[in-house]
């Protein structure tokens, strides 16, 4: 008789990570309503953003601790853009 395979216990790390990038969504999607960043901007976030979405989509069973991380860089990105934009670049 064939013995079943053993499967390890299921990570909440990944589905906290993919939360994350949900919120990172609705953050970089209000950018321009609160900063009047220019649209290339904000597409280049949302354009980061996806790539975000699909490395954390490939590395959600085989690297569940870095797909909490990536939402954290994201906002850290989005956060220096908006700022650096503010300041450097008259977006205010």
């Amino acid at each position: 008789m064939p013995t079943r395979p053993v499967r390890e216990p299921l990570s909440p790390l990944p589905f906290a990570g993919m939360i994350g990038l949900a919120c990172v969504a609705f953050v970089i999607g209000a950018t321009p309503l609160v900063v009047p960043a220019p649209w290339w901007a904000v597409a280049l976030l949302v354009l980061l953003w996806v790539v975000a979405l699909v490395l954390a989509i490939s590395w959600f069973t085989s690297r569940p601790r870095t797909v909490v991380v990536i939402p954290l860089a994201l906002t850290l990105v989005w956060f220096a853009t908006v700022v650096g934009g503010a300041k450097y670049l008259g977006w205010s």
